[in-house]
Order: C-alpha cells, then sequence, then structure tokens
C-alpha cells in the first residue's frame, strides 16, 4: 500500500478544517445550531483521522479553533466546549484504538475529561446568567452523574461514526 502524500493530508485536512470552521461559524451565530456545530465539527475533525494523520487533525483542530473564533464574532464563551472537549475527543478515541489502551481506564479518564470540562463550560458561561438557586445547587448532580451517563452513551456513538467516516474515506484513493 502506497503511503498518502503530504499535499494529500494537506488538503484533506483543510476541508476538514473548513468544514468545522463553517459549523461552529453558524453555531455561534445561532443558538439552535450550536450543539449541530459541535458535532458536525467533531465529525469534520475525524476525517484526517481516517487516514492516520494525526498532525493533519491537530492542525486543523487548530485552525478550526482560531477561524471560529475570529468568524463567530469572538464568542469564546460558545467555542469553550468544542476547545476543551468535543474537538479533542476524535484524537482521544483514535489514540484509544491505534495503541489499544485498556477501555475501561480511558472510558473512567475520558468520563471525567468530559464532567470536568462541562462544569468548566458551567463556570464560566452559564451560572453567572443563571439566577435560578435550585439550578445551581444540583449542578454538580447533574453535571456529573448525568453527564457521564450521557458521556457513556456519546463515546459510543463517536466510535461508530469513525468507523463510518473510515469507510466513507477509505474509497477515496491516494
Amino acid at each position: 500500500m502506497k503511503r498518502p502524500s503530504k499535499s494529500f493530508e494537506i488538503a484533506l485536512s483543510a476541508i476538514s478544517c473548513a468544514v468545522a470552521t463553517v459549523f461552529l461559524v453558524l453555531g455561534s451565530f445561532s443558538p439552535f445550531l450550536l450543539a449541530t456545530g459541535y458535532i458536525v465539527g467533531c465529525f469534520a475533525l475525524m476525517v484526517p483521522l481516517s487516514k492516520e494523520f494525526i498532525w493533519g487533525n491537530v492542525l486543523a483542530f487548530i485552525g478550526a479553533s482560531i477561524l471560529s473564533f475570529l468568524l463567530g464574532g469572538f464568542n469564546y464563551w460558545r467555542l469553550l466546549p468544542f476547545v476543551v472537549f468535543f474537538g479533542l475527543h476524535p484524537l482521544a478515541n483514535f489514540l484509544q484504538t491505534k495503541f489499544r489502551w485498556n477501555m475501561i481506564v480511558c472510558f473512567i479518564v475520558k468520563a471525567a475529561w468530559f464532567d470536568c470540562a462541562m462544569y468548566l463550560c458551567w463556570r464560566f458561561t452559564f451560572e453567572m446568567n443563571v439566577a435560578v438557586d435550585w439550578i445551581n445547587q444540583y449542578i454538580y448532580y447533574v453535571i456529573f452523574i448525568g453527564g457521564t451517563l450521557f458521556f457513556a452513551v456519546y463515546d459510543r456513538m463517536i466510535f461508530l461514526c469513525q468507523k463510518s467516516v473510515n469507510a466513507a474515506v477509505k474509497r477515496i484513493r491516494r
């Protein structure tokens, strides 16, 4: 099997960065599309990983984060979940699969990472805007119990989506 050229890696990473940026910018301007922007941005960053372009993925993530910040009206609070978790999660799953790390240990670490990322987003984004005391009182339970349960389903779905992206990109011959 012939190794893909560097120009192919750059082109695939640039397309990935562009798609992620477009959906993150749309999510920055429309609260309805914000979660869609995170998920499609996550899917877009899976494309370089399907050809095992780790540096292409990292550069696409950095480029999408910076461009989304600049083009999205400097809304750092809307991009914070993507920057601290959703954009890096495909890379963590790829490394877990490639090096065959223990699934249980990796799940515990990634779930704690997800919960901490969501807590960070809560502290910097919503806590200051929410005046309802009962939400602030029970937010730890919601984030750390509900977040972990949500993450268990989300992580499994992202593994399955990576397989789908791998199958789609495998058709590209380079």
